[in-house]
């Protein structure tokens, strides 16, 4: 199949139950990676992957009680409030992510909400970093309707909110926001026309019927988001979930296998958590199905490797960066 060119002869479902899913995560390896695999290649080139920069454009004093996060001002961790970034410092920050082979720029922002006084600033970088011709992304908490709006005439191609983890695990990791809260935000965002990027943790203590409940959710949605990041738990000092008993590498890549399984035509990528890979855990997850990688030495604020060292194993696995099959979101 052409680079970049999806199936679409695929029956793509949106009916997925507890014991299917939970299933697939039971096979043999072997045979799940076979079938991963199989779908990968009918659907993306096997030996390209999409890179994307991410940078903290308003770090830490976050309200939210994520029991997973430095930034949140419920912990006590190292990362402290700041302001948001000045436009001129965000537009650089991404010209050098362009130089340095990315091709989407995605800005986080460490808020519940964003609020209507800071929504005219975040669409002057979006603007900005869209006349570069990059793709652009922001991750700012939840949205209203009139703000997903605004942002996509900005020129917003992607919004990032994850779910974290399965609807029955939720509440074990987060009490200040609501499940349905998160699906609301997502809502609003697919009704603006904007891509939706999606995701979850693991390795936060959850079990396997938690990591299946967290990929029933994202693909029983009446689209399947068109990113789906899959981060493994950093742990920090002063968060609550700092010495959880680490996630088996096998079933990590296992979760990798299922997401590209039942959701085919989704780039999956490969977010927190990759400076504690070895590389053959992450050239295993690109086997798996992973296709989509974060560049840089920080992402928001934990360690993620540097660029060199990506190259480099991009060189040894024959792996190629690749532009989003999704050129824009219109």
């Amino acid at each position: 199949m052409p680079e970049n060119e999806v199936n679409t002869d695929q029956i793509i479902r949106h009916d997925w139950k507890s014991e299917e899913v939970e299933a697939l995560f039971a096979l043999p390896f072997a045979d799940l990676m076979y079938r991963s695999q199989t779908l990968h290649r009918e659907n993306f080139d096997p030996n390209a992957v999409q890179i994307s920069t991410l940078l903290s454009i308003k770090t830490g004093g976050c309200a939210e009680d994520c029991g997973y996060c430095p930034q949140s001002a419920h912990h006590e961790s190292a990362v402290k409030a700041e302001p948001i970034m000045p436009l001129d410092k965000v537009l650089a920050s991404a010209a050098e992510a362009k130089e340095s082979g990315a091709s989407r720029f995605c800005m986080g922002a460490a808020w519940r909400n964003l609020k209507d006084r800071d929504l005219e600033r975040v669409a002057d970088m979006v603007s900005g970093v869209k006349d570069m011709g990059l793709e652009t992304c922001v991750t700012l908490g939840m949205l209203e309707e009139h703000q997903a709006t605004r942002l996509k005439e900005a020129g917003l191609d992607y919004y990032n909110h994850n779910l974290d983890t399965s609807p029955e695990y939720y509440g074990d990791i987060i009490t200040t926001r609501t499940y349905q809260d998160r699906l609301d935000t997502l809502s609003y965002v697919r009704n603006a026309d904007i891509h939706v990027c999606s995701g979850g943790i693991v390795g936060m203590g959850e079990e396997r019927k938690d990591r299946a409940g967290l990929l029933i959710s994202l693909a029983n949605m009446p689209s399947h988001p068109e990113s789906v990041p899959i981060n493994l738990l950093v742990q920090v000092e002063g968060t609550p979930l700092n010495g959880i008993e680490n996630l088996d590498a096998f079933e990590f890549v296992r979760t990798i296998a299922v997401t590209r399984i039942i959701m085919p035509n989704s780039f999956v990528r490969l977010s927190a958590g990759r400076e504690f890979m070895s590389d053959e855990l992450q050239a295993m997850s690109f086997l798996a199905g992973a296709n989509s990688i974060f560049y840089g030495d920080k992402l928001l604020t934990t360690d993620n490797p540097d660029t060199n060292h990506d190259q480099q194993l991009f060189a040894r696995l024959g792996i190629t960066p690749l532009v989003e099959k999704h050129s824009s979101a219109a």
